[in-house]
């Protein structure tokens, strides 16, 4: 039974990220290559992703906690997310395409922290310890991103409207298959009232009295801000180079390398947890991207290939 919990937490993990992965690092590639719009006009499409953050999460909590079961409400979330993906091929202006990504994005960004908290709540009420059994289930979310994005870079489809048909379609089985997920009953359902401010977590800010809290809070941002920059313009980028090389032919394969270097680090972080504190191991990671952007930078399909 245990294992069988634990395998079907795996499968939505995996799914969680695939529905993404499958567009998100190539839809600059679409929008400037295979549609020809400007880039101003496609780069602005990235903002719904913060705005989409900012806005929902916290009001998908509020009515998870409150009103609807946590697996029924992420379902809904994926049927509307992959319904609104479907709409994509049809729109011929980047206007247009703005507003359909941010309500996809809307549907689909509070399904992370979703994700989250069904895995807690089923790992907790079937007796498993958390801190060990839910890092091996997440990682299998960030290899559904790295196939994701082999299937789109395999089939051509980092130009093509197809990319979001792949999403749709898993985010589809996505919907479906979170109603056959353990009940997660709302939790809060009979407690105390709480103000606005508290239901939205906006009483966190408080933690920014604290100098660390708010400095390790610029670094996040500073670091989140480097983090979108790869994921949105890294394939795009390798994709310009010429045809016939190893990085142009295969950009997002190459670029999934990151996520493979991911996948593998975040099981060595309890080993350089048990050696280092955690300030250590931050600091190594920040000389890491250091690095690395440098080494994309000055990079090339020649004799700089060994960089990328």
């Amino acid at each position: 039974m245990g294992k069988s919990i634990k395998f079907r937490l795996t499968i939505m993990s995996f799914l969680q990220f695939f529905v993404w992965g499958a567009w998100l690092t190539t839809i600059f590639t679409y929008g400037t290559k295979g549609k020809h719009w400007s880039v101003q006009d496609v780069g602005i499409i990235f903002s719904t992703l913060a705005l989409s953050s900012i806005l929902m999460p916290s009001l998908i909590g509020i009515i998870a906690d409150k009103w609807i079961r946590a697996e029924r409400l992420y379902g809904l979330l994926h049927l509307a997310y992959g319904s609104i993906l479907f709409f994509v091929p049809s729109v011929n202006n980047p206007s247009e395409l703005f507003y359909v990504i941010f309500a996809a994005m809307i549907c689909y960004m509070p399904t992370i922290s979703l994700a989250n908290s069904i895995s807690y709540r089923v790992l907790t009420s079937n007796d498993f310890n958390v801190l060990k059994s839910f890092p091996p289930i997440r990682v299998w979310g960030t290899v559904g991103f790295i196939a994701a994005m082999w299937v789109t870079n395999r089939t051509g489809s980092n130009v093509t409207a197809n990319q979001f048909v792949f999403a749709g379609i898993g985010a589809i089985l996505l919907g479906v298959y979170a109603f056959t997920l353990p009940a997660c009953t709302p939790e809060n359902r009979n407690t105390g009232k709480k103000n606005l401010i508290s239901l939205l977590g906006l009483d966190a800010f408080k933690l920014f009295a604290n100098y660390k809290m708010a400095l390790f809070f610029l670094f996040s941002m500073l670091l989140g801000g480097a983090l979108q920059l790869s994921n949105m313009y890294g394939e795009s980028y390798l994709f310009s180079f010429p045809k016939g090389s190893v990085i142009g032919d295969y950009s997002g394969i190459i670029l999934s390398i990151s996520q493979i270097s991911e996948t593998l680090f975040i099981l060595t972080i309890p080993f350089f947890l048990r050696r280092f504190v955690i300030k250590t191991v931050m600091t190594i990671s920040l000389l890491a991207w250091f690095l690395r952007f440098g080494l994309f930078a000055y990079g090339n399909p020649g004799p700089g290939l060994w960089m990328i």
